[in-house]
């Protein structure tokens, strides 16, 4: 018995060790990209792409919506919603050919609109890759009559016109070769502890009948492997629905990505606190009284959906696309905004009018965005948003309606940028936050406009607008130089 006990004590011992060897070697590696982090931070504003063979169906299989057949309703999560069988989702790639694709007209929208960045998924929980894959056939090279390699594209024209780029790889959800995700031996385990397991997302449905190993050993590692390989100016690898990984599973695929390119950034999402920076959330906004101990991204969709779904048109409007921008970046996070293109390759015409619109707003306030901090108030004003997930924003729609007396503010090197979305019907503007004895203040400016007259008293800072500002694409920000303390 006392030889048993000590066995037992050795392993306990020996497992402890090794997790904190893992633990060491994380952190150290993590902190090797503080310049990357930071350089990360003053992005603020990227692309999201989600496309791949569920752009085909669009959300409807055999007649029946998204939210006829269940959760969760956005169309790239079709296969596990209808239950398809991997042989007959597979059959789907036979007829993909987005022969309207165009990599340098989606690069140049994003730039026009702003954007830093652009991430797109490489493979998403279908486990179709959009990218020249040796260790699969089932890619676009090979499965498909399109034969062109849509990272590569990408990849080329953000060189060209000077974009970041990042891929997105669903690294535990394979619902073609990844088992069961290995729910059935997680649930044998927890069995025994009375613990609950959560399968949301695995393929318990037509699970290939390979091992979970076998699969992150010859397929999900290794095309990890090629991403950075084959594209080795990448920038960020966004991880997703890590469900049942083990701290070890998750620690590999961080060390992959390190050995190969130490600068690349790696998404929360990998799983078991191991990424470089956070995310809040699907299509949610963080409160003021949340924290951050690690830079954050949050991500939101145009519509309902990632990937493309053909009945829905609730396009977010410029309006709620700018709330989104300044509401995150005065948080002190970066704005991933999504669009799925179609299965020929198309982005919808209001998406491309309104990512337009919101460029032109760009390009007069871009100094209040990039590279900007929270200053010590975030905002101030009568308007109260919350935006929790995507199931809240498609119930509720977005109502708010913001006054002249709404105001962001943003922080950069020796300047402080307030951002109004509205303009006064008075022509003067009064932020309170400004108030004298509050801050000094030197000068005031407007964006696109210069230098204009200004007064602090005890009720806030007073600026009266020009009526040039209605020339501005909406609202207008200030570009206030503090007096010296």
């Amino acid at each position: 018995m006392k030889y048993v006990i000590m066995l037992l004590l050795t392993a306990v011992w020996s497992g402890n060790a090794l997790c904190q060897s893992m633990e060491n070697d994380w952190d150290k590696m993590n902190r090797s990209k503080e310049h990357a982090l930071r350089e990360f931070q003053q992005q603020k504003f990227g692309l999201f792409i989600h496309w791949g063979l569920y752009a085909i169906p669009g959300g409807v299989w055999k007649g029946k919506t998204m939210e006829e057949m269940g959760i969760p309703s956005v169309a790239e999560w079709i296969q596990l919603v209808a239950k398809i069988p991997r042989k007959e989702y597979a059959d789907l790639a036979a007829s993909f050919n987005p022969v309207d694709f165009d990599a340098d007209h989606i690069v140049t929208m994003a730039k026009e609109a702003g954007m830093k960045y652009i991430v797109i998924t490489s493979k998403h929980h279908d486990g179709f890759a959009l990218f020249d894959s040796k260790v699969s056939d089932f890619d676009m090279m090979d499965a498909t009559p399109f034969k062109r390699d849509i990272v590569r594209e990408l990849y080329d024209a953000c060189q060209r016109h000077q974009l970041e780029f990042g891929v997105y790889y669903s690294h535990n959800i394979d619902w073609a070769d990844g088992a069961d995700a290995q729910y059935a031996t997680t649930k044998a385990a927890n069995d025994r502890m009375g613990k609950d397991t959560d399968s949301f997302g695995a393929n318990l449905w037509d699970p290939s009948p390979n091992t979970f190993s076998s699969y992150l050993k010859n397929k999900a590692i290794p095309q990890v492997k090629e991403l950075l390989e084959q594209y080795p100016d990448i920038r960020y690898i966004w991880f997703d629905m890590p469900g049942l990984m083990t701290r070890e599973q998750s620690y590999t695929f961080y060390k992959t990505v390190y050995d190969i390119n130490p600068s690349v950034l790696v998404a929360e999402r990998i799983g078991n606190n191991m990424g470089d920076y956070a995310i809040p959330g699907d299509n949610r906004i963080p409160t003021a009284e949340d924290q951050f101990d690690k830079p954050w991204e949050a991500i939101g969709t145009f519509n309902h959906s990632w990937g493309y779904k053909a009945y829905d048109q609730d396009w977010k409007s410029v309006d709620e696309l700018l709330y989104w921008l300044v509401e995150i970046v005065s948080k002190g996070g970066n704005y991933m905004l999504n669009i799925g293109p179609d299965a020929q390759g198309n982005v919808a015409p209001t998406v491309r009018n309104n990512l337009q619109k919101l460029g032109s707003w760009m390009t007069v306030n871009k100094e209040a965005i990039y590279g900007s901090k929270p200053w010590k108030v975030q905002r101030e004003g009568p308007t109260t948003v919350h935006i929790t997930d995507t199931e809240q924003r498609e119930r509720e729609g977005f109502k708010a309606a913001f006054t002249s007396q709404d105001f962001w503010f943003t922080e950069r090197e020796k300047y402080l940028y307030v951002v109004s979305l509205e303009l006064p019907g008075s022509g003067v503007a009064v932020v309170k936050s400004l108030a004298k004895g509050q801050i000094g203040v030197k000068q005031v400016e407007i964006l696109g406009i210069g230098k204009v007259a200004f007064s602090q008293t005890e009720e806030g800072l007073l600026v009266k607008l020009p009526k040039s500002v209605r020339k501005l694409p909406k609202g207008y920000t200030l570009k206030i130089t503090p007096s010296s303390p």
